[in-house]
């Protein structure tokens, strides 16, 4: 048998059911495919021997066919008939021309039509014949095979015709007409033709897929999937956006004035002009470099989203077949001819324009993004599946015929990015987030006071200097020139750079610690977090599932707690009955998705890892363990196999996909005497409590008795106190004609939906208890929540006792959220409303009106979650209900409530709107992801429309990353703490100076330019330094922050107050008595006569150096004594330290004209000065600190009381 392993390079007819000897001379050795850990598909390696020129190897004669067991009759067998015959003897070079372009197969997404399908057929068939390399080893096969496809084409456009037989299905399953005869064969001559068009057109094999080497070559005739990026924005059209700035205009007024005043004023005093046009220039100079650097910052920013996209479409993968084997490939590495395998237990998102393969398989497509239609539409064989769709129901094997540009989502996002408003919601660029808010805000205050203050200069310098002083009239070109100074002084341009270098230097490090951040607003969002709401397979758990127990009824229980050995080899050693054994496997093997696959060595006997999902992982290992082979048990089923002649009874078996309303998934298949037989595997209650029968010793079916209805419970809760994972497996035999679809009346689902028919009155196979250990560093996360103020909630669709066990030991469930005078750590002993199962937390929080509408209760709610730690066997609404009441509650604002559940239960509640982070891995989990503050979806067991709708995924599906987002995201409102605390020092004292200055001298000691030093281009400098401050533990040892709290907290005043005062009182001393201390002219004297003077470069360079030494200071905003904590575990901020100072010597020394200091710079007395003034910032936080504390103490004697019941309040445990 061919077909075992499959044509070696991929290719091999239209089944892959292919009988006849293969020459092993001659078939070409398959490639080499590695898999990287993302999933993709890596670098093919060919054999050494094999590396002659790939492009010009010819692939030999591989097998003779043998259509016997074909599914195709009449002509449609004919047909494949001759197709093998003629592809099966020669493929052609793997990059010959194919017979049909991109665009042709681009128009089949328009037209989705038969008629289309046949014309396709026919032009690529006639390319062949005229065009195509002659055969002479079997000219007639070739001939043949043509004529019996054109044949086919004329009978479906006959059809077509006729019968205007409709290639798309409806939207309410099978047409009445499937039944008929006639309509049965154009069915089968359609699911012809596609395989015609994936074997002869596309070189391509329903069963095989593509040559794995010809991905490239695919690329460069059809397109790469990968969509064009839209274009980014051009260098100089950011320098233009970043121009419009109006502080930096009134700047470049103020430059062209000062060049345009001085030059004219030295011509007409007859002077000559060789550096009267520095300063101006100068100033221009500084609007350039701000410019660039936002400039340059936007620029890389642009990037920087495109390497975010990049890494979030790396998380999007598919199934595919190539070379024989199934392969998770991302998105873009898609190519024309694979082979992509769908299921609705993911509810993938459709990559790329494809045709499905028959047989059918019950598969409805969920097309609303595209058309709007909520209702779900049914597919058969080629039928085209569009790009952007999602499978909402069954399974399907479809091959790609339009990938990317060419693809109807590709033509679409082309139209979108012709526009100039296309959306970047992938980007994040939404709304302001409050973080924003805030900081507009607290920016608009600034600039009203500095714009005042500026208008205070120019009106008290126009009235002292022209009034009452007698100074020239052309002297208010100064006056207005400080004014200008004063009001860029004001404005903190700053600000907005720190705010982004602070987001996007975060987002970069949380990316190397397994956080992809999608929008850069949640990095802050997630720093106020006061809940987490967490899943627990694969997040709390590391989703290594192992079959660990198996109760097969009668008293056989099974338990295995050696970690060495296997569940499987325990119960095949204990004599279990074979019949028993093979019902168990078949169960598993037959009830379980195709794309769930073990991963065999080479010798096949050996399992090295699996793919899928993972409790489905679980099962095949046990079926391997116990000596049978899944894959053969699937592929030798009626209604459940899709290879071989088996293939052609795809039909006849009917797929129950898993839901979360029913939690259970089954499959039915036809049995030999008629009739069909149901497996079904889902929760242990929900099975259990619909069976009526149980398998005996001998695999014979027996009455479930009083005895069983009491044991199996009773186990399922043993399995489920030692943390594991029950799951039911059960059958039930049904009578030949029986609907599939008929619905119980009397029976539910969990969601009030009626159960159907089939999967009830089952008879119970067995329990499998499946461990899923918990990952070792998730409680010493969930303790630093908790020292943190954020509270954790395990939401789960797990049992009440397995929730509670894993919760427990993970730390969730602490001894107090027990009963006092309880013992054992069940669901039973847990205090009221601490445990809550879905269906219960739905009737209590939800009101049911009289026309059947539900109502949410938030007064009801309130009352529960405060105490709620676990939900469990919830679904995906209830994670929506909770992120919504949690986001909804105003309890914080009822005092007596918060009192009383201080007192009585130790609960503190915090003091303002709750900021919820939600956990999800599944499609339905999407609308609670979006409605949560903070969404974060599993970048591993995520499906895409999951990770689509978050705005974190977490690449290593762990909660300890969440942890660390929230540590990230603390840090960046610390970090623009740092900043402001930075900048409105620098500003109080500088405008300050150049108040008085305006008042006094009706000129600022500090110069325009040497202003703009300070205030843009060392403060750009300064936001680039404490933002690039990491993230300390202390962060997550300290409640949240408040949703309404002021970022400028009452010790930050303090320390801005206080230094900016000392830096006053310096600048003042120097200003008024520094000439006779100092023995030096006046600088106001010097100026007059158009001099750099000493005096005032002086008190230039001991301001700078008092900002420089209060940087240091700015790490900390708490009053920590020790300032130098960390360092130099920042060398960014060193490094930036060690470069302003650096450049501030040159300025001083070397810089007289275009920064009007003493033209031979300072003297080493006049440095040591500046330098000790400076370091003097340092003494000076010191004392703020210690006065500070000083301060608390004495009104913390004065609220005694008050303050110790704050701080029990404070401490005691949630």
């Amino acid at each position: 048998e061919a077909s075992a392993e499959g044509p070696t390079n991929g290719h091999g007819g239209l089944n892959g059911s292919m009988n006849g000897n293969v020459d092993d001379n001659k078939a070409p050795e398959s490639p080499a495919i590695s898999q990287d850990p993302n999933g993709a598909a890596a670098a093919v390696t060919p054999d050494p021997q094999k590396s002659e020129d790939l492009q010009d190897e010819e692939s030999k004669p591989i097998i003779d066919q043998d259509t016997s067991e074909s599914r195709f009759d009449g002509l449609a067998g004919a047909v494949e008939a001759s197709v093998n015959s003629s592809i099966g003897r020669r493929l052609g070079s793997i990059t010959a021309p194919f017979p049909v372009t991109a665009a042709e197969l681009g128009v089949m997404s328009d037209e989705r039509n038969r008629t289309y399908l046949a014309d396709l057929l026919e032009k690529g068939i006639k390319k062949e014949t005229n065009g195509g390399a002659k055969d002479v080893e079997a000219p007639e096969s070739k001939q043949q095979m043509h004529a019996r496809v054109m044949s086919l084409v004329e009978k479906i456009k006959k059809d077509e015709t006729e019968r205007r037989i409709p290639m798309q299905s409806t939207d309410h399953g099978i047409d009445e007409d499937d039944h008929d005869p006639v309509v049965q064969e154009a069915d089968k001559n359609v699911d012809m033709a596609v395989n015609v068009l994936v074997s002869v057109l596309l070189r391509s094999s329903p069963e095989y897929g593509i040559d794995p080497r010809e991905v490239e070559h695919r690329q460069e005739v059809f397109g790469s999937n990968a969509l064009t990026e839209k274009k980014t924005e051009s260098f100089l059209k950011l320098c233009w956006d970043a121009v419009q700035d109006f502080v930096l205009i009134m700047l470049i007024v103020l430059g062209i004035i000062s060049i345009v005043v001085e030059v004219v004023t030295h011509i007409e005093d007859g002077k000559t002009c060789s550096t009267c046009w520095i300063e101006g220039a100068a100033i221009l100079m500084s609007v350039c470099i701000v410019v660039l650097v936002t400039a340059s910052i936007d620029y890389a920013k642009q990037f920087a989203f495109i390497r975010l996209t990049k890494s979030l479409h790396e998380t999007n993968t598919k199934a595919v077949i190539r070379d024989g084997k199934q392969l998770a490939i991302t998105d873009d590495d898609i190519v024309v001819g694979d082979i992509l395998s769908v299921n609705s237990h993911s509810l993938a998102t459709i990559p790329a324009d494809c045709i499905l393969l028959g047989p059918a398989a019950d598969l409805k497509m969920d097309e609303s993004a595209l058309t709007g239609e909520s209702r779900l539409v049914s597919k058969k064989a080629g039928d085209v599946i569009l790009s952007g769709t999602n499978a909402a129901q069954g399974t399907g094997k479809m091959v790609v015929f339009a990938v990317g540009a060419n693809s109807m989502s590709g033509k679409i996002r082309a139209r979108v990015y012709e526009t100039d408003e296309a959306a970047d919601d992938e980007l994040g660029e939404g709304e302001d987030s409050p973080l924003f808010v805030k900081l507009e805000e607290l920016a608009k205050n600034i600039g009203i006071a500095g714009t005042v203050a500026a208008v205070a200069a120019l009106i008290g310098s126009c009235i002292i200097g022209l009034a009452i002083e007698g100074d020239d009239p052309a002297d208010i070109v100064d006056y207005l020139v400080t004014a200008i100074t004063v009001l860029a002084v004001a404005v903190p341009e700053g600000l907005p750079l720190a705010v982004t270098l602070a987001l996007a230097f975060s987002s970069n490090k949380m990316m190397r610690e397994q956080n992809l951040v999608k929008h850069l607003d949640a990095c802050e969002t997630m720093g106020c977090a006061t809940t987490i709401c967490t899943d627990k397979t694969g997040t709390l758990t590391a989703n290594k599932m192992t079959a660990r127990a198996l109760y097969i009824g009668m008293g056989m229980d099974y338990v295995v707690d050696d970690p060495s050995s296997t569940l499987g080899g325990y119960v095949a050693s204990q004599g279990v009955s074979q019949s028993v054994i093979d019902l168990l496997c078949r169960a598993i093997s037959i009830n379980t998705m195709n794309e769930t696959v073990l991963h065999y060595s080479e010798d096949t006997e050996t399992v090295e890892g699996g793919s899928g999902n993972p409790t489905e992982v679980a099962l095949l290992h046990l079926v391997h363990d116990l000596g049978q082979k899944y894959a053969e048990i699937r592929n030798t089923t009626k209604g459940r196999s899709d290879q071989g002649a088996f293939a052609e009874h795809l039909a006849e078996g009917k797929q129950f996909g898993f839901s979360s309303a029913r939690k259970m998934m089954s499959w039915a298949v036809p049995t030999e005497g008629g009739g069909y037989r149901l497996y079904c595997k889902g929760a242990q209650e929900t099975i259990f409590s619909r069976c009526t029968k149980i398998t005996g010793s001998n695999g014979e079916a027996v009455e479930l008795g009083d005895d069983e209805k009491e044991n199996t419970p009773s186990v399922a809760l043993a399995y489920a106190r030692r943390g594991m994972r029950n799951l039911a497996l059960a059958y039930r035999d049904l009578p030949e004609g029986f609907q599939m679809e008929s619905v119980s009346d009397t029976i539910k689902n969990s969601d009030g939906s009626p159960a159907f028919l089939a999967e009830t009155e089952m008879t119970m196979i067995s329990l499998v208890g499946i461990e899923d250990p918990l990952r070792p560093e998730v409680p010493g996360a969930i303790e630093k929540c908790y020292q943190a103020g954020i509270d954790v909630r395990l939401v789960t669709g797990d049992n009440p006792n397995t929730a509670v066990s894993i919760a427990y030991q993970a730390g969730i469930l602490r001894d107090f959220h027990f009963r006092e005078g309880t013992t054992e750590r069940v669901a039973a002993n847990l205090r009221e409303n601490v445990l809550m199962e879905g269906k219960d937390f739905r009737s209590e929080v939800y009101n049911v009106k009289e026309d059947g509408e539900r109502e949410f209760n938030q007064m009801v709610f309130d009352k529960i979650w405060p105490h709620l730690r676990v939900l469990a066997r919830s679904s995906p609404d209830d994670k929506l209900t909770l992120a919504h009441g949690l986001n909804q509650s105003n309890l914080f604002a009822d005092k007596d409530v918060c009192k009383k559940l201080l007192d009585e239960d130790g609960i503190v509640v915090f003091p303002d709107r709750q900021v919820v982070a939600m956990t999800g891995d599944g499609t339905n989990d999407a609308p609670a992801l979006k409605r949560a503050d903070i969404g974060f979806a599993m970048g591993v067991a995520g499906t895409q429309i999951a990770k689509d709708a978050a705005d974190i995924i977490l690449l290593d599906d762990n909660f300890a990353s969440i942890v660390t987002a929230a540590k990230w995201g603390r840090n960046v409102y610390a970090s623009i703490q740092k900043f402001l605390q930075f900048q409105l020092t620098v500003n109080i004292a500088a405008v300050i100076t150049a108040l008085v200055g305006a008042f006094v001298y009706q000129t600022s000691p500090l110069a325009a330019i040497q202003l703009l030093w300070v205030n843009l281009l060392m403060d750009s400098l300064a936001s680039l330094a404490l933002a690039s401050e990491p993230p300390v533990e202390e962060l997550l040892q300290k409640p949240p922050v408040n949703r309404t709290q002021s970022m400028i907290s009452k010790h930050m005043w303090a320390n801005m107050l206080g230094q900016a005062t000392y830096q006053i009182i310096v600048v003042m001393v120097l200003l008024f008595a520094g000439p006779d201390l100092l023995d030096i002219e006046p600088g106001h004297e010097v100026e007059d006569r158009d001099e750099n003077s000493v005096h005032y470069t002086l008190i230039f360079n001991t301001f700078v150096w008092m900002q420089l030494f209060n940087e240091i200071n700015c790490r900390k905003l708490k009053g920590e004594f020790n300032v130098f904590t960390g360092l130099f575990r920042n060398p960014l901020f060193c490094g930036i330290l060690v470069t302003t100072a650096f450049l501030q010597v040159l300025i001083v020394q070397f810089g007289s004209i275009a920064f009007r200091v003493a033209d031979d710079g300072l003297d080493g007395k006049y440095w040591a000065m500046s330098l000790i003034f400076g370091a003097g910032s340092l003494i000076v936080q010191q004392v703020i600190n210690v006065v500070y504390r000083m301060a608390q103490y004495y009104n913390g004697t004065r609220h005694s009381p008050r303050t110790a019941k704050d701080r029990k309040a404070a401490t005691r445990p949630l």
